[in-house]
C-alpha cells in the first residue's frame, strides 16, 4: 500500500509545487502575522489540551462530541504518522526565507496540523449552532492553508491531511460504539 501512496504522492509533486510557490510568491504581512498565530491551533499540545479539558469538563451532546473527537484525533494522528513514515515526502524545497516557520520533523505527506485541527472541528461542529460550526470548521480549514502558506507543507499534504480527519470521524461513532464508550 505504501507504494501506491508513494506513485500518488510522486503524481502530485509538479502540481502541487506549482501551487505552493504562486502562494509563497503572493504573501502579504498582515497575512502572514494572521497564518502564524493561527497555524498554531493545530499544534499537538493545543488540541490535546483541549481534548482533555473537554473531556474533563463537559457535559451532555458536548461530551459524546468530545469522545468522538478524542478517537478522531488519535486514530487521524496514528494514520499520518503512518504516512509520514511510509512515504517520507520531504518538506517543500523552496527558496531561502520563503519557509517562515521552524517545520516540527522533516515529514510533508501528509499533514498532521490540517487532520488535528480538522479532527477537532468536525465533531465539535455537528453539535454546535450554525454560527459556531461555521467558526469551528473555517478555523479548522484555516489551520490547513496555513500550513501551505508559511511554506512547510504542499496542498496536497494538507488534502490528505484533512481527508483523513474526515475519514476518522466517521468511523467514531461505530468504533466507540464497539468499545460501549457511546
Amino acid at each position: 500500500m505504501t507504494a501506491r501512496v508513494s506513485r500518488f504522492v510522486r503524481a502530485m509533486d509538479a502540481r502541487d509545487h506549482a501551487i505552493l510557490l504562486g502562494w509563497t510568491l503572493r504573501r502579504r504581512p498582515a497575512t502572514l502575522y494572521v497564518m502564524r498565530a493561527v497555524t498554531h491551533c493545530g499544534d499537538a499540545a493545543v488540541v490535546i489540551a483541549v481534548t482533555l479539558a473537554l473531556l474533563a469538563f463537559a457535559g451532555g451532546t458536548l461530551n459524546q462530541s468530545a469522545r468522538i473527537a478524542g478517537f478522531t484525533l488519535a486514530l487521524s494522528h496514528a494514520l499520518v504518522q503512518l504516512l509520514k513514515r511510509g512515504v517520507n515526502r520531504p518538506r517543500p524545497a523552496l527558496p531561502p526565507g520563503a519557509c517562515l516557520i521552524e517545520a516540527p520533523d522533516r515529514f510533508s505527506f501528509p499533514s498532521g496540523h490540517a487532520a488535528a485541527a480538522l479532527s477537532l472541528a468536525l465533531p465539535l461542529s455537528a453539535m454546535a449552532p450554525l454560527p459556531i460550526a461555521i467558526a469551528l470548521l473555517g478555523l479548522g480549514g484555516l489551520v490547513g492553508l496555513s500550513r501551505c502558506y508559511l511554506g512547510v507543507h504542499y496542498p496536497g499534504d494538507v488534502l490528505v491531511g484533512w481527508a483523513l480527519a474526515a475519514a476518522s470521524c466517521a468511523m467514531a461513532p461505530a468504533a466507540l460504539g464497539l468499545f460501549g464508550l457511546n
